[in-house]
């Protein structure tokens, strides 16, 4: 009977002692975790704790290949690692010993991340009443962000085992060496001196010291604790000094728009080793500097973008520009299009030639817009696409020349029409009118963005100047092939009815939408500036619909062999008059004109948009809100239309009220650099761009560029799912 009763505890034994073989070797016991795309577990440095005594346990990620994580500041995207401990009584956790990071740049952003296998050390204080021959268990609850070109929250529940022992325990066999390794390499305080000083558009930071001196500084970085400190994506420019190192950065919100902060902390990496430093206000020591850039600076990450490649950017930004003549920033330029096509729709011979003029109008300005744009963020500067209408003197010339256009299509003067053809009643374009065409139809149509260019775009504003302007160009020719197209098809055109009469009422009819193009031009410049320098420009184009006049009276004059010196000589000095008033209107706008306040601009019935900020969706996340954002801008006609459409009908107020949804407005109307960074992080190089955030937290849906009230109803009730 004692034998069969020990057979049968026998399997039970034998559990009992494979559960405790670790221990009885000195062994912690883990089990690891895999939440998805990483295998997760706690292991320890030690393979006990002793009571009294503090210890590193570390939370070790195995990311699978082509994804990664992040670190305390995740740089331009991500969220850093979180832990929540549940620790037996007394027991402590510190603070994560984050390891140096990794620069991973994707598009035209810059995050700081860890690839592959990482160790995050924690300490573990334990009470001095710990009793020796206990076994405890650690559990943690463990959330990050994993990330390749799309981002997944994933968590687990992880614990470590192991007993509580006298003395000074052994090391773990199998991970003490690799904890101990991570701690060893892990930033730490090193007696430097830092400095900072914002000198200009950069942000000089001077780090000296016994380390630095004669070290080899190449590949020199500094990664900020704040995220909002330094703009990330740009490179640090380093220069050598005989006691450290100057690295010129380009400073971040904390900066150019919020209070400057009093001390710059973070992580110098240089030759192999890693420094926390912290920097304060002060002159620029002469020994770290003056001893020029080093031999040859390290570049770390891969091109961003570099999974589109050239081909599928170019043949994105094709079918983006195709799209592009669907939306309605177009709209405003269709008169001129249309003009210029029935003008010559039955001269095939005059209608390939104005084709060909508009391609060229058209690849021209977006080429010398897309040079621009890469020399202006060379310099650091954090603009976008369409960054042409963020500068109120743009926006004052452009709303005059429209307003020019229109009196010539209306018939108050004429331009590249002979003085016969004046006479003869003709207003046939040139080849110079098609051309104008094409450009203006690039700069006032294309800063809004459509479906295929936000890749293409993202991708662009990353690569050299030569690749970038190839995209470009595949973003030119999408845009300009539909009129192209038509130009070079005269049986489409043969349609029209013969020319006549009908065609000078034609043209003078789409007149009026170019009058309202200037209109709307000065509206934005009113939003951009004030009502003082609106009255300025408001005052240039009475002047300048009185020098068209003259102009006009001036040609007829001319026409009739009478003196036609005296309106052309009071034209002249009216468009001079013009040019000053301008002038005066650009230099009257305040340094700090505000944006028409988004938060007083309801979208619809109800439905007031409070200004975005990063902080204020975080804290809206934290409380369970459903919180939509609408990157929009003055300028953006795309915008306006989804704003008096999808985002102002009863049912949008009534599933925002349902869902206790909050609405947030980012206006970029004037530059933002902050604005410009979150474009960045979601791809975009221009607006508009919709997000919606689930009550849940997590990344946001992103919505279509063109919006439905249907639409927005769907994702909204989506959000508030969870």
């Amino acid at each position: 009977m004692r034998l069969q009763k020990l057979l049968s505890a026998l399997p039970a034994l034998l559990v009992a002692m494979l559960l405790g073989a670790p221990f009885l070797t000195g062994q912690a016991v883990a089990q690891p975790v895999q939440s998805g795309h990483i295998e997760v577990e706690l292991v320890s440095q030690e393979a006990g704790a002793a009571p009294g005594g503090t210890f590193y346990v570390a939370l070790r990620q195995k990311i699978i290949p082509g994804w990664h994580t992040y670190w305390r500041n995740p740089g331009d995207a991500g969220d850093a690692t979180k832990i929540v401990w549940t620790l037996p009584p007394g027991w402590t956790a510190g603070d994560i010993v984050w390891p140096t990071p990794e620069k991973s740049r994707v598009g035209p952003l810059l995050d700081y991340a860890y690839t592959g296998e990482v160790l995050l050390p924690v300490p573990i204080t334990v009470p001095a009443d710990a009793r020796v021959g206990s076994v405890i268990t650690l559990k943690a609850a463990v959330a990050f962000l994993v990330c390749e070109q799309v981002c997944v929250p994933e968590d687990a529940v992880v614990t470590l085992t192991l007993p509580v022992v006298a003395g000074m325990p052994a090391t773990d066999p199998k991970w003490g060496a690799k904890v101990a390794e991570t701690l060893a390499k892990a930033p730490k305080p090193a007696g430097l001196k830092a400095v900072f000083s914002l000198q200009g558009k950069l942000l000089k930071l001077a780090v000296t010291g016994a380390p630095l001196k004669g070290a080899d500084v190449a590949g020199a970085y500094f990664y900020p604790y704040s995220g909002k400190v330094i703009e990330h994506p740009p490179e640090q420019g380093i220069e050598r000094g005989p006691g450290g190192l100057t690295l010129s950065l380009t400073p971040g919100y904390d900066f150019t728009q919020g209070t400057p902060p009093t001390e710059l902390a973070g992580v110098l990496a240089v030759g192999g080793a890693s420094y926390e430093i912290t920097a304060t206000p002060g002159e620029i020591p002469a020994d770290a500097g003056g001893l020029g850039a080093p031999a040859a600076v390290a570049k770390t990450g891969s091109p961003s973008g570099a999974s589109l490649g050239l081909p599928l950017a170019v043949a994105f930004a094709f079918l983006g520009g195709l799209i592009l003549n669907l939306m309605p920033c177009v709209f405003p330029i269709l008169s001129m299009k249309a003009a210029s096509l029935t003008a010559h729709a039955h001269d095939a011979g005059k209608t390939r030639v104005q084709g060909l003029a508009f391609l060229a109008g058209v690849v021209v300005t977006f080429l010398v817009l897309a040079g621009a744009l890469i020399a202006v963020r060379a310099g650091g500067a954090a603009v976008g696409w369409g960054f042409q209408l963020q500068s109120p003197a743009v926006v004052a010339a452009l709303s005059l020349l429209m307003l020019l256009v229109a009196l010539n299509m209306s018939g108050v003067f004429e331009v590249g029409a002979s003085v016969q053809g004046v006479a003869s009643g003709s207003s046939a374009d040139g080849i110079g009118g098609s051309f104008l065409t094409g450009a203006l139809a690039v700069v006032v149509a294309a800063p809004c963005t459509a479906p295929f260019m936000a890749g293409a775009l993202g991708y662009a504003l990353t690569q050299p100047p030569l690749l970038s302007l190839a995209v470009f160009l595949g973003l030119a020719l999408g845009f300009a092939a539909p009129f192209v197209l038509l130009a070079f098809i005269p049986g489409l055109l043969a349609r029209l009815p013969r020319p006549g009469p009908w065609m000078d009422v034609l043209k003078k009819g789409l007149a009026f939408p170019m009058y309202a193009t200037a209109a709307w031009l000065a509206w934005v410049f009113s939003q951009q500036t004030g009502s003082i320098p609106l009255a300025l420009i408001l005052a240039a184009a009475v002047l300048t619909a009185f020098a068209a006049w003259l102009y006009g009276l001036a040609q007829a004059r001319r026409i009739e062999g009478k003196g036609a010196v005296v309106p052309f000589g009071i034209a002249a000095l009216s468009l001079v008059a013009v040019v000053a008033l301008v002038i005066a209107a650009v230099r009257a706008t305040p340094a700090s004109a505000p944006v028409a306040d988004a938060a007083s601009a309801p979208a619809g019935p109800g439905l007031a948009a409070e200004v975005w900020s990063p902080e204020k969706v975080a804290a809206l996340q934290a409380k369970g809100k459903v919180v939509m954002v609408d990157f929009t801008a003055d300028w953006c006609v795309t915008c306006k239309v989804n704003e008096g459409t999808a985002l102002k009908g009863q049912r949008v107020v009534d599933a925002f009220k349902a869902a206790d949804a909050v609405y947030l407005k980012a206006d970029w109307t004037k530059r933002d650099a902050v604005i410009a960074a979150a474009l960045a992080e979601h791809g975009r190089a221009g607006v508009p761009l919709y997000l919606v955030y689930p009550k849940s937290g997590g990344p946001p849906a992103v919505l279509p560029q063109l919006l439905t009230e249907g639409l927005v109803v769907e994702a909204i009730e989506t959000a508030a799912k969870g």
